[in-house]
């Protein structure tokens, strides 16, 4: 890397460019309910802003991802990060549900590029173990985010409104800008770019999808993360309407499963070295999915009490922290002529899976939470499910993209 960059100063930089998805998902959650009156709409109608978001991310990830790969790293990322600042300052004027969901549309697609982009600069300075490590540090950092948006938003709404949210969102996002401008530096030295258009982009990815390994870690991260979007989704209406939480106590205990999170990500990185990368990710799917299960049958059968609830909900907390930066650092590691590209097709089914699970678990309607529990156990499902595809890979990733003119 050029110029006087330190990886401490270069952590804390990525850390803050993983602050603005969890931030734009989770800091105005607590006023769904109060959106969904304003606006006249359902629990279904107010979630099409998160689905817009995440449709704009799944977009995002493609493109930012083949510019990253073509042009560098730190140009698309910088373009990117300041446009997120200016759509967010737009959606807290909205006139109308529609221009809420088409400006969440701009913040998701601008917002993806600091998400693949950071994955790509990891991979691009460090490699094997050492990158799980990292991914698990920012992932740890990262995790101030959903503790204190729930809880901030819940602040805000109360003093200024839904809309005062988005004005914290858009000035966060401002100085998300320019700690890239100053801390960011370019990572990929123009040797190691791949020139060409669509054609070589989509031979890229027909390269990179073919590598059967990378794409077990890759849909085992998709669907632990559908998991976490079905939470994200139908916590509001979960906490407040079904366990009768108020808004602010229902804000205490969605961060609290971000404590929980945090912290098992922070543990999993001090055991990356010592304890493979797999077997903690294998673990952490197991411990979703059994977590997930439990509420599913205790909310069938009736007995889903506030204490059970969360109690559960942080053990399938707790297995997450253990999931995504395993199985980011996995996945990405087996491509790493295309790092940028393997990191776009990650996210992107990240982003293409929330899209969709977030305004179903609301067909049921506000006052049940069968649906929510039904998709977190199908999504924890198929993750474990997933992992059948990467048996008996090797550590050296075989895919060479060739880079050339």
């Amino acid at each position: 890397m050029k110029g006087s960059f330190t990886m401490p100063l270069l952590t804390a930089a990525l850390a803050l460019l993983s602050f603005i998805g969890p931030l734009s998902t989770d800091m105005y959650l607590p006023a769904f309910p109060r959106m969904a009156e304003e606006f006249g709409t359902d629990a279904s109608g107010v979630q099409l802003t998160l689905t817009a978001f995440l449709v704009g991310m799944t977009v995002g990830h493609l493109v930012f991802g083949a510019l990253s790969d073509r042009c560098g790293r730190r140009g698309p990322l910088l373009v990117g990060a300041f446009v997120c600042a200016a759509g967010t300052a737009l959606c807290a004027v909205a006139p109308s549900l529609g221009w809420l969901v088409a400006l969440r549309f701009v913040t998701g697609f601008s917002g993806a590029a600091g998400v693949v982009i950071s994955r790509a600069v990891v991979t691009d300075v460090v490699q094997g173990a050492a990158a799980a490590r990292m991914f698990g540090i920012l992932m740890t950092l990262a995790g101030i985010a959903p503790i204190l948006a729930p809880l901030a938003g819940g602040a805000v709404i109360g003093a200024a409104g839904w809309r005062g949210v988005f004005w914290v969102l858009a000035g966060v996002s401002l100085v998300v800008a320019v700690g890239v401008l100053v801390a960011v530096p370019e990572s990929l030295p123009k040797e190691r770019r791949r020139a060409g258009g669509a054609g070589r982009l989509m031979a890229s990815v027909r390269e990179v999808a073919g590598d059967r390994a990378y794409v077990g870690y890759t849909l085992a991260f998709t669907f632990g993360f559908g998991m976490l979007f079905c939470y994200i989704a139908g916590s509001p209406f979960l906490l407040q309407n079904v366990l009768g939480l108020s808004v602010g106590v229902s804000s205490v205990a969605f961060s609290g499963g971000a404590v929980v999170a945090t912290l098992s990500s922070a543990a999993g990185a001090r055991l990356v070295g010592r304890v493979d990368p797999e077997v903690l990710l294998r673990g952490g799917l197991l411990t979703m999915f059994a977590g997930t299960a439990a509420l599913l049958a205790m909310s069938v059968a009736g007995f889903l009490g506030v204490v059970v609830c969360l109690t559960l909900m942080a053990l399938v907390c707790g297995g997450l922290g253990l999931v995504v930066a395993n199985a980011a650092a996995l996945a990405i590691a087996r491509v790493p002529a295309a790092s940028g590209t393997g990191s776009a097709l990650l996210g992107t089914a990240q982003s293409a899976l929330g899209a969709v699970v977030a305004p179903l678990v609301g067909l049921g309607g506000e006052d049940t939470a069968v649906p929510l529990f039904v998709g977190m156990t199908v999504c924890g499902g198929l993750a474990v499910a997933s992992l059948r595809l990467t048996r008996g890979a090797s550590e050296v990733a075989p895919v060479r993209v060739e880079t050339g003119v």
